[in-house]
């Protein structure tokens, strides 16, 4: 049997599944298209979660762009990271071109150019739809970790949001939680140390410091109402399509914790909510994040250790989270062998610790006959990929150089115009665009303070003119006044000449 043959019968056998599947693209051998050969993803599977890996303008983003088509029109939902600002062409249909034709004739199917059903997204002041959530809903264990705090602050963290349950002062965005700890550590230190014990005045600076330092890198537009309601995330349009939503982050790139804040709160949430999936034909959501270094550039050991955990679990509820980046190394060693699917484009070896790189990558992926792996990321094309992932019974597919399938949606970003024509047609925007600031603790605690100094005020003022006494009458009166200091002369002088000294001044020394 030819090498082509044997290559064939293999794709053929690892690549075929029961249900339904997303086609990648056609495989490649010895630098050529093998013709009738597909590369597929088994929906089912989708769950498992993936990384889309490779140097920049290797195709990762149309890569991540053509899994998010397939699964919107599987009727699976989709969120993604849009980091760059290059994924909102998915709302628009793409234009024929022959290089796109050449691409889907080799994986034997059609192009049809085609928009998809698109929800625009932000956690800061851009054009979208507002992503908010409530220090509450957050909790004390999460709002910990997110802060990198140790056991002992967790405590105290844990204990003040039992002191805003039981005396009902809700906490709803950053100011709200440093008023509190204002309040504990000066005003209501006694009472709070009375009935919940006493707190040490160096861990609440630590606390409030934390939270001012979260606050400077833009939190405060990302904690407050409406909170966002994760069922929005999983609508279905009219024609039955997943709907993408795009979440608009370009304005993060330099605030790593607040992205990892948002991500880590959406994930705890999903997990929360969301029942046990058990084994479906396909995902409830599937999340992609582009630029993934930045969930775990500035985490805590313990915000990477509750990342991992969540990641672990969540695919029981029928979420899979899809990470991609430009090296693999990029993801935590933990989260990385989580990863089902792996779509990995060309690295470049430019230095020595590049090729380390690359070949700890190699180690990544499955053995093979039939390419030399450690050398074959460096020589992939742009539109390439080394392709793996898990059939229905959780086995690794065989590695195969992927001539990847194009997008049928736009290759670019949208005009202001049109992004302002989706929000517009938004049926969500205006549910969480409205800003609301009702009374929260910050609120209840200033009317609290200002009451008490009243109060005090009132107390300290003169009381209402009264009639004087006889004593007082004649301890004041001028007479008295005049005996008193008559008789303190003659005590003084008195005094004086017992000392043997006068009590005239002496005008001079001689």
């Amino acid at each position: 049997m030819s090498k082509i043959q044997s290559f064939k019968d293999e794709i053929a056998k690892g690549y075929t599944f029961k249900g339904d599947s997303i086609v990648l693209g056609a495989a490649k051998l010895d630098g050529e298209v093998v013709k009738g050969t597909q590369v597929k993803i088994p929906l089912k599977t989708m769950n498992r979660h993936g990384l889309i890996a490779g140097a920049t303008g290797t195709g990762k983003t149309k890569s991540l762009q053509v899994l998010a088509e397939s699964l919107s029109d599987a009727s699976v939902p989709v969120l993604l990271m849009d980091i760059k600002g290059d994924l909102s062409g998915i709302a628009m249909a793409g234009e024929e071109k022959d290089f796109i034709l050449e691409r889907t004739n080799a994986a034997g199917i059609e192009y049809n150019p085609n928009g998809f059903p698109v929800e625009m997204l932000t956690l800061s002041d851009q054009k979208g739809t507002r992503l908010r959530a409530t220090v509450s809903e957050f909790g004390p264990i999460l709002l910990s970790k997110i802060l990198g705090l140790n056991d002992t602050q967790e405590g105290i963290v844990s204990v003040m949001f039992k002191y805003c349950d039981d005396n009902k002062l809700p906490l709803l965005d950053l100011k709200d939680f440093i008023r509190v700890i204002q309040f504990l550590s000066e005003e209501g230190k006694e009472e709070f140390e009375t009935n919940y014990g006493r707190m040490s005045s160096t861990s609440l600076g630590t606390i409030m410091r934390k939270v001012i330092e979260l606050q400077q890198q833009g939190a405060d537009v990302f904690f407050g109402e409406t909170s966002f309601d994760i069922d929005d995330l999983m609508r279905i349009d009219n024609q039955g399509r997943g709907m993408i939503s795009v979440l608009r982050v370009m304005d993060l790139m330099d605030r790593p914790k607040l992205f990892s804040t948002f991500m880590l709160s959406l994930l705890a949430e999903l997990y929360a909510s969301l029942p046990e999936a058990g084994d479906e034909d396909r995902p409830k959501l599937v999340i992609f994040i582009d630029e993934a270094h930045l969930v775990f550039q500035e985490a805590s050991k313990a915000l990477l250790n509750q990342i991992e955990t969540v990641i672990k679990l969540i695919r029981s509820k029928g979420v899979g989270i899809y990470f991609c980046t430009q090296n693999p190394q990029d993801v935590p060693a933990a989260v990385l062998a989580q990863l089902g699917l792996k779509v990995q484009h060309a690295l470049r070896a430019f230095t020595a610790n590049d090729r380390k790189a690359i070949k700890e990558a190699a180690g990544n992926y499955p053995e093979t006959d039939f390419y030399q792996t450690e050398d074959i990321l460096t020589a992939m094309g742009i539109g390439e990929a080394l392709v793996t992932c898990l059939n229905e019974k959780g086995i690794p597919t065989p590695l195969a150089v992927t001539f990847m399938c194009p997008p049928r949606s736009r290759m670019d970003v949208l005009s202001d115009e049109e992004i302002e024509e989706i929000i517009e047609q938004s049926k969500i925007a205006k549910k969480y665009n409205e800003v609301i600031d009702r009374e929260s603790a910050y609120e209840i605690l200033n009317e609290k303070l200002s009451t008490a100094d009243e109060s005090e005020e009132a107390e300290a003022a003169p009381k209402g003119k009264q009639e004087k006494s006889t004593l007082e009458t004649i301890l004041s009166s001028s007479v008295t006044r005049q005996i008193g200091r008559t008789a303190a002369s003659i005590i003084t002088r008195s005094l004086l000449g017992a000392l043997g000294l006068s009590g005239k001044k002496k005008t001079s020394w001689f």
